[in-house]
């Protein structure tokens, strides 16, 4: 076996969702990562929790969504809302054997399966925020993914492991290192109220007055890297442009353009795939209104590879997301989706806080 793997195992189970005696633990993830899989059981069990490993087989989702009856759309399985409500830990593992599996997919489905799991996404939201459930997403590289990323195999495995791994050595002192300067940004940003971000196409302005910002550092996603919080629901005023493709259901939509009016979503359009845009931002009252703002600043991540895990962290950018808030933001806004979009500073963009220059071409400048 790779020694990355085990090494990623390790770091999951002890740092990033620090399993202890006793800690009863749902491991998820595709057949794909079968090496993955038994290094997190194994660690786990080590480590003196009970793993329950959730495996699915790939290309289960297409068949789902090609069968399945309205009913069976919106049937929540009875003992993943069990876990949901009585996991200590959650460690979720992004492997794809086709990452266009549901690109033909009517966006009605989609949508209607994830109004009927509104209220997992609630229950784990208030879980976590609450310290009651800890949860890591990591991934495993496949053939899929390093396509979407145009790398061979070898190339994404080393970007992946590079990413989540910086310090093979020392991975745990890396993320300890790296928190620590996060946090240095994070204290300049306290009790500090506007946001206003320029970019090409970008002229948006935002309110975070009492939200608190979070420090991602290696905790709840590997690879890690980014500042978040919540913003004031109602604030958003302007418009912004992505720099690359939102993709959410296995769909691509790219080009999108938003403009906000009190916080909401008031005109949407989209190169690609507008129609599932739209349709997305009609899956409840929540979905045109945004639940998260963070900057990226993952040094291991500076290209767009169509996996968000990656991209919502590349080094020099900053993403939105539309729908649910993270609660332990101050956040409130609720939706059954959460939908991150990226923006690039890299080449022309600032943010300006409280009238201070934060972040210019896409480096912290205080």
């Amino acid at each position: 076996m790779d020694i990355r793997v085990e090494k990623l195992a390790e770091l999951i189970v002890n740092y990033s969702s620090a399993v202890r005696q006793g800690d009863k633990v749902l491991i998820q993830g595709s057949t794909l990562a079968e090496p993955l899989l038994k290094a997190l059981y194994a660690r786990v069990l080590q480590a003196g929790g009970h793993p329950f490993v959730l495996s699915a087989l790939p290309n289960t989702d297409e068949i789902f969504y090609r069968y399945a009856s309205n009913e069976q759309l919106k049937h929540v399985p009875p003992p993943v809302r069990l876990m949901y409500e009585t996991y200590d830990v959650r460690i979720v593992i992004l492997a794809e054997v086709n990452t266009r599996a549901l690109s033909n997919v009517d966006p009605r489905k989609i949508v209607l399966n994830q109004q009927a799991r509104t209220e997992l996404m609630q229950i784990f939201m208030r879980r976590a925020a609450a310290g009651e459930l800890r949860w890591t997403l990591a991934p495993f590289p496949t053939n899929a993914m390093a396509q979407d990323a145009e790398m061979s195999l070898s190339e994404y495995e080393d970007f992946v492991y590079g990413a989540c791994l910086p310090d093979l050595n020392d991975p745990v002192g890396y993320w300890r290192n790296f928190s620590a300067w996060q946090q240095r940004i994070i204290d300049w940003l306290k009790d500090k109220s506007y946001v206003h971000i320029t970019a090409p196409g970008t002229d948006l302005r935002l309110s975070i007055a009492g939200r608190t910002i979070k420090n991602s550092d290696g905790h709840f996603n590997l690879p890690d890297g980014e500042i978040f919080t919540g913003p004031v629901e109602d604030s958003a005023e302007g418009y912004v442009s992505f720099t690359y493709p939102a993709i959410y259901g296995g769909r691509e939509v790219a080009g999108v353009r938003l403009e906000f009016e009190k916080g909401k979503v008031v005109r949407a359009s989209a190169e690609k795939n507008q129609d599932f845009l739209l349709k997305t931002l009609d899956t409840d009252a929540g979905a045109r209104y945004l639940g998260e703002f963070a900057i990226g600043t993952s040094k291991g991540i500076t290209r767009f590879t169509r996996e968000i895990l990656f991209d919502e962290k590349i080094d020099g950018s900053f993403h939105l997301a539309l729908g649910a808030s993270y609660p332990e933001t101050g956040g409130r806004n609720e939706s059954a989706i959460h939908w991150d979009m990226v923006c690039d500073l890299r080449k022309g963009g600032e943010i300006h806080v409280d009238g201070q220059l934060l972040y210019r071409d896409g480096r912290f400048v205080i």
